[in-house]
């Protein structure tokens, strides 16, 4: 049996649930595996529930679990709590007690669906990118950190805003392990961005990385500067492999290459621990919750974290690439969420879109 703990968020964050436990279901009985859900609440929800964005309770059940599986949270009602309060302070929170130090956010074109990326088809054709992200250290966690008031030459008293950047060599040598490593099953190619040209903690993330890249004798290491790398991602995407690199720079570039698919909605991301704390899997998308609850959506990005959940987490790479046939296959045959439409194509609903994925899986 198989374990799994459901983050249940804000938004969209119930109905794409759904479809991926649907899925879940499905090669359950086609490739005899059980499992049993444990559904928690997480972000805004839980702050309803329990007055914390992210109570014991959840980070019980995620201990417990094999692997976790997260909706999405973030909701505008909640803008006007105090910063510890708000939905988005629950992620960094379990990212923290799960020690997921290392996000793995694979950006990959369907050719069905050039039509919809913003770059012209020829450049966006056949990009296969997995970036690491490192997970746990910069700007987000780093201390001393804060908003103080300091006095002026002139004697005024202003606000000013500080947050630290801070890596520790550990922490780099793990996440490029991981980067060496998930390049070695690729195309054996790791290109480190970071901006080594202003800041040191990017020169050492540069040298720790040199240092690991002599265990991968048969991996090629390459640098760019992250402003080149936000350029080069959308003039040549296919040029990058891996890309390693820190939090901050992570987050942003993750987000850019997404659109490169033409939808958030696409794109899946597995969240890995040392091994002694369950992976999480999530859609990269947020909660949206202008959609909420309007049978709209699309759950492919969630349905293929699934896929990498039954890869990474339960080592069945056959099951997962089921899915990511069946999702393939039900794109190759014309069917859309609103998000992916185009001319002369069926446009489904969340949960249509989720049964023909559903019926391929045999």
């Amino acid at each position: 049996m198989k374990n799994i703990a459901v983050l249940m968020g804000d938004g969209v964050s119930q109905e794409i649930l759904t479809c991926a436990i649907k899925v879940l279901d499905k090669i359950s009985k086609v490739y005899n595996i059980t499992f049993n859900y444990d559904y928690v609440s997480i972000g805004g929800r839980a702050y309803d529930e329990f007055g914390v964005p992210l109570p014991e309770k959840t980070i019980e059940a995620c201990l417990k679990s094999d692997a976790v599986l997260l909706g999405a949270v973030g909701d505008w009602r909640y803008d006007a709590l105090a910063p510890e309060l708000r939905p988005e302070k629950a992620l960094l929170g379990i990212r923290k007690k799960l020690n997921l130090f290392a996000n793995l956010r694979p950006v990959k074109v369907f050719d069905e669906l050039l039509f919809s990326s913003p770059l012209k088809s020829e450049i966006a054709k056949n990009t296969d990118i997995m970036i690491v992200r490192e997970l746990t250290g910069d700007v987000y966690f780093g201390e001393p950190r804060g908003i103080i008031t300091k006095k002026t030459l002139d004697n005024r008293n202003i606000k000013v805003g500080f947050n630290n950047m801070i890596y520790d060599e550990d922490e780099i040598r793990r996440i490029a392990h991981v980067a060496f490593k998930s390049a070695q099953k690729r195309n054996k190619r790791v290109c480190c961005v970071d901006k080594a040209n202003v800041l040191d903690v990017s020169r050492l993330f540069r040298e720790i990385t040199s240092e690991v890249s002599k265990e991968y004798n048969d991996v090629e290491l390459s640098y760019m500067y992250v402003d080149n790398a936000a350029m080069q991602l959308i003039q040549n995407p296919n040029q990058f492999d891996v890309i390693l690199t820190g939090n901050i720079f992570g987050d942003i570039l993750s987000d850019e290459a997404s659109t490169i698919c033409g939808s958030l909605g696409m794109l899946p991301s597995a969240s890995l621990s040392d091994g002694n704390t369950p992976y999480m899997y999530e859609p990269i998308h947020g909660s949206a919750p202008d959609l909420a609850g309007r049978n709209i959506v699309n759950p492919i990005a969630t349905i293929l974290s699934v896929a990498m959940m039954l890869d990474y987490s339960f080592d069945n790479a056959l099951a997962s690439d089921c899915i990511y046939h069946a999702v393939r296959d039900v794109l190759k045959e014309g069917y859309r969420t609103k998000d992916i439409m185009e001319k002369d194509s069926t446009l489904c609903t969340t949960y249509e879109i989720t049964d023909l994925i559903t019926e391929k899986i045999k």
